[in-house]
C-alpha cells in the first residue's frame, strides 16, 4: 500500500512539474502561426493581437493535453510506452514539416533517385572508410602501446595531428594537395582516404582503451598455458576487448555516415550533394533537404539495430 501511494505521489509530482513547465513555456512563446493558436482563434481572437492572454490560453490547453498524455502513458504497459512516445514525437515533427507547404509530388519524383544514387553512394563510401579506419586504428593503438620509441612517437603524432584538423580541411588537403605532388586523386578515393585517416585517429584511442580494459591477468594466464605473444593478443585479448570496442566504434560509424556529406564539396554524388542539386533545379531546397534528413535518419536507425546485434554477440558470455 505504501509503495502504491509513493508511486502515485511520484506520478503527481511529475505531472505537476511537466504541466508548470509547459504553461511557462507557452506563456514565453509567440503563438502566431502555431497549431494550438489557430485552434483557439475563436476563443482568443487573432493570435497576433492576443498577447499574453493568448499565450496563457494556449499554455492551458497544451498543459491539459500534456497531462492527459502523461496519465495515459502511465496506464499503458511498459513495452508500449516507448513506441507511443516515438509516434507522438514523429507526428509533431511531421506536423512541423507540413507547415512548410511541401510539394509532395516533387518529393515522390526525386525520392528513388536520392535513395538509389545518393544513399547507396553514402553507404558504400562509409563502409569502405570504416573498414580502413579500423585497420588504421588497430595499428595506431598497438603502436601507442608499444615500448618502441619510434612506433610510439609516430602513433602519437598521427593521432594528435589528424584529430586536431577539421575533416573538411583534410578532404581539401588530400584532393587539392596531392596533385601538387604529382598524385591526382579522384573525388571518391579522396573522400574515403580523408574519412579513413580522420576517423582512424579517433578510433585508435577507442581500440587502445579496449585493449587496456582487458585485465592483465588474462594475458599472464594465457602465457602460463604456453601461448605466444600474437596468440595471446588474437585469441585472448581482442575477443574480450571487442566488448568495449564495438559500442563506441558503432557510434563512430554512424557519425561517419553523416560526416560523409562533407565529401560533396569535391563533387561526390552522395546524398547531400544530390539533395542540393535536385532542389536547386526547381527551387525546392526545403523539400530535398527534409527528404535527405529523413533518409539519413532511416539509415542511422538500421545501423543502430545492426550495432545492437553485434553488441549482443560479444556480450553473450556476460548474460549467462
Amino acid at each position: 500500500m505504501m509503495q502504491m501511494l509513493a508511486l502515485l505521489e511520484d506520478r503527481r509530482i511529475r505531472l505537476i512539474t511537466a504541466s508548470l513547465a509547459s504553461l511557462l513555456l507557452f506563456m514565453a512563446l509567440d503563438i502566431r502561426g502555431s497549431m494550438l493558436g489557430e485552434m483557439l482563434r475563436p476563443a482568443i481572437g487573432e493570435p497576433a493581437d492576443s498577447g499574453l492572454y493568448g499565450r496563457f490560453a494556449t499554455g492551458l490547453v497544451a498543459t491539459f493535453l500534456l497531462g492527459v498524455n502523461l496519465v495515459v502513458l502511465d496506464l499503458l504497459p511498459r513495452r508500449l510506452q516507448l513506441p507511443v512516445v516515438w509516434l507522438e514525437l514523429l507526428a509533431l515533427f511531421l506536423a512541423f514539416f507540413l507547415s512548410f507547404g511541401l510539394d509532395f509530388a516533387f518529393i515522390q519524383k526525386k525520392l528513388w533517385f536520392l535513395i538509389s544514387q545518393g544513399a547507396v553512394t553514402t553507404i558504400y563510401v562509409s563502409l569502405i572508410s570504416i573498414a580502413i579506419a579500423c585497420v588504421i586504428a588497430m595499428v595506431a593503438a598497438v603502436a601507442k602501446l608499444s615500448s618502441n620509441p619510434l612506433f610510439f612517437g609516430v602513433s602519437t603524432f598521427y593521432i594528435s595531428f589528424f584529430r586536431g584538423l577539421p575533416l573538411l580541411m583534410q578532404i581539401y588537403l588530400i584532393y587539392l594537395g596531392l596533385p601538387q605532388l604529382g598524385f591526382v586523386v579522384d573525388p571518391i578515393p579522396a573522400g574515403i582516404a580523408a574519412l579513413s585517416i580522420c576517423y582512424g585517429a579517433y578510433m585508435a584511442e577507442i581500440f587502445r582503451a579496449g585493449i587496456l580494459g582487458v585485465p592483465r591477468g588474462q594475458s599472464e594466464a594465457a602465457a602460463a598455458l604456453g601461448l605466444k605473444g600474437p596468440q595471446i593478443f588474437t585469441k585472448v585479448v581482442m575477443p574480450q576487448a571487442m566488448r568495449l570496442i564495438v559500442p563506441p566504434t558503432g557510434n563512430q560509424f554512424i557519425a561517419m555516415l553523416k560526416d560523409s556529406s562533407l565529401v560533396s564539396v569535391v563533387g561526390v554524388w552522395e546524398l547531400t550533394f544530390l539533395a542540393k542539386t535536385a532542389g536547386k533545379s526547381e527551387f525546392k531546397h526545403v523539400e530535398m533537404l527534409i527528404t535527405a534528413s529523413l533518409i539519413y535518419w532511416a539509415m542511422s536507425i538500421c545501423f543502430e539495430l545492426i550495432q545492437a546485434r553485434i553488441e549482443r554477440h560479444y556480450t553473450k558470455s556476460d548474460l549467462r
